[in-house]
């Protein structure tokens, strides 16, 4: 009977270290590690003198926080990496974009510009391109003396 009453305070204390750890934790993996470790020595204080806990459980847990902090390192060092990616994708993007614009200078275009009443229509410039701009992160060229946006033109000719 004695045995079955610690058990059951053995129980109830690590059931009451695991709610306190549960409201004292904040977002972020560094605070669940920060938790895991909390929770092996509250186990560790209350576990009951008669029935210690076998070895091969704390070795169990301290690889599953092993695992933890690896987890963690690996999810850091992936998003860095996307970040890194996304920051190259979008230069190259730009640099497209650039190219494509420059590349313009000195030849015959045509654009259809996008009639503003009714999308379904669109009037033609044709032109030849004497100068290229950068504005609002978009490539214009300009066609006689106004400026049109690299996504309206059709076609490209060399002179």
């Amino acid at each position: 009977m004695t045995t079955s009453v610690s058990s059951e305070l053995t129980a109830m204390k690590n059931a009451t270290a695991m709610a306190q750890s549960k409201t004292e934790r904040t977002t972020g993996m560094k605070n669940d590690s920060n938790m895991f470790l909390t929770l092996m020595l509250k186990q560790l204080e209350n576990q009951d003198p008669t029935e210690p806990t076998d070895n091969t459980e704390w070795l169990s847990q301290l690889a599953q926080y092993s695992s933890l902090e690896q987890m963690s390192q690996m999810n850091s060092g992936l998003e860095n990496c996307a970040k890194y990616i996304n920051a190259m994708y979008e230069d190259m993007n730009l640099n497209s974009e650039i190219s494509q614009t420059l590349s313009m200078i000195g030849k015959d275009v045509t654009l259809h510009i996008p009639d503003e009443n009714d999308p379904t229509k669109y009037e033609t410039v044709t032109g030849s391109v004497t100068e290229a701009s950068f504005e609002d992160g978009t490539g214009k060229i300009k066609i006689g003396d106004k400026y049109y946006s690299i996504a309206n033109v059709v076609s490209i000719r060399e002179k």
